[in-house]
């Protein structure tokens, strides 16, 4: 398996022309440690995307709208089955190795409090499929790289999650079994059954479980398994559905910087993640709870679909009028976004940007000083919109900028800032 046709492969399915030599490095790399590692050629390769956020903050688990991209920036993977039971996983760059025996029941709970980081996602996955298609074998090699941001909002864990389960779902003959023929039928299907994975839900017949402990929804899952080139793409959720893409005008260019304070989805900043969503499902709750409201809702989306529920859900809502009052502008924001992509409209794109700002610091209270920060010096440098995205307490903030700015604006705000053009979505390489 040869480095430069793997990336000469992306290149040739979107992935910007700029990012060949980056790429060159990172499949490299996954290539030199599996020689090192095996000295054969791997079976199976895959080029995963992380996912840009423009607007939809903590929306989609509610059932509302997003508007995402497929990064690109995100992990290259390899694999090959073994003869045992065992998942063994490679980071190249890092030298870490997680090597897991048979992912049972019993297995899971000895190693539920072992492991952490990036290690704790592969052990769910493993046992998640496990439980869900017991009859297959998933013994495996796998090795990763990746050149996202860890924890800057751009979902480096759920593409190290989806990496894997392709991985470990293509090994064990996941999508010929009864199970997965019976309740995946599409790719946004797949993209809620990874969700799943991560959120320890159940997927209709493919029983839920623990998790990695963050309740979130799919909209990074979406993204990554289905974006475009050069585009934006709409989606609502529960259930999951597209809604349309935007193509990116060619002379306006996405940037990121980190704020220099990582989103992790772990300890407080877990806790606080998490009350988000509790908070969107006691709406829902105090909505179902009225009982004169014909059928329960399945999302606080679908409630609000029905005559007077914001206004009734505003009267009752209480300490929650903050939490409602987001959620309804927020998921507002994507059909306008969208026209404004079309149209090529930067002063809508600045106004909604600013809006969206601005409400996730006042009303969703998931913003800090520095990225608030971040966003005002992006727009001060010559950015026309700029906005913090995905789940807040730290993490990035996208910009966009004319062509004519792009070179000057990179070097004045912040030496972090690097290129984001949307690309190819999940790639299966294995060819190459």
């Amino acid at each position: 398996m040869n480095a430069q046709a793997l990336v000469e492969e992306l290149i040739d399915r979107g992935l910007d022309p700029a990012e060949r030599e980056a790429k060159q490095s990172l499949f490299s790399a996954v290539v030199e440690t599996w020689r090192i590692a095996r000295g054969d050629t791997p079976q199976y390769a895959w080029w995963v995307p992380g996912r840009l956020e423009v607007f939809g903050k903590h929306t989609d688990y509610a059932g509302g709208r997003a508007l995402v991209a497929a990064a690109p920036r995100g992990f290259a993977v390899l694999a090959s089955p073994r003869d045992d039971r065992t998942v063994r996983v490679v980071d190249a760059w890092r030298g870490d190795t997680l090597e897991l025996g048979a992912a049972t029941p019993a297995a899971a709970a000895a190693r539920s409090e072992q492991l952490t980081g990036w290690r704790h996602y592969v052990d769910v996955v493993a046992c998640r499929l496990a439980k869900n298609f017991p009859r297959q074998e998933f013994g495996a090699d796998i090795v990763i790289a990746s050149d996202l941001p860890p924890a800057a909002g751009m979902s480096s864990s759920s593409a190290l999650l989806i990496g894997i389960t392709e991985a470990l779902g293509r090994i064990g003959g996941i999508a010929k079994t009864p199970e997965w023929k019976l309740n995946i039928r599409s790719p946004l299907d797949a993209a809620s059954y990874y969700a799943c994975i991560e959120n320890g839900r159940s997927f209709g017949g493919l029983t839920g479980d623990a998790g990695v402990g963050t309740h979130g929804g799919s909209e990074d899952h979406a993204a990554i398994l289905t974006g475009l080139p050069r585009r934006v793409l709409a989606f609502a959720f529960v259930p999951s559905r597209a809604l349309g893409a935007a193509r990116v005008p060619d002379d306006w260019h996405f940037f990121v910087a980190t704020c220099g304070v990582k989103a992790n989805k772990t300890g407080g900043a877990r806790d606080a993640y998490n009350k988000l969503s509790a908070d969107a499902a006691a709406l829902l709750d105090l909505w179902n709870a009225r009982g004169a409201n014909g059928p329960r809702a399945i999302s606080l989306a679908a409630a609000l679909e029905r005559p007077g529920a914001a206004d009734a859900l505003r009267e009752m809502s209480g300490p929650l009028v903050n939490r409602l009052d987001h959620f309804i502008r927020e998921d507002a924001r994507i059909p306008q976004a969208m026209e404004a992509f079309d149209r090529a409209d930067k002063d809508a794109l600045a106004r909604l940007s600013r809006e969206s700002q601005s409400d996730a610091d006042r009303l969703l209270g998931n913003q800090i000083r520095e990225t608030v920060t971040l966003a005002s010096a992006a727009r001060k440098a010559g950015a026309f919109a700029a906005c913090s995205f995905g789940a807040g307490f730290g993490g990035a903030v996208w910009a966009l900028v004319e062509g004519s700015q792009a070179g000057k604006f990179a070097k004045q705000w912040g030496r972090d800032a690097f290129a984001v053009r949307p690309g190819p979505s999940l790639t299966d390489l294995t060819t190459k």
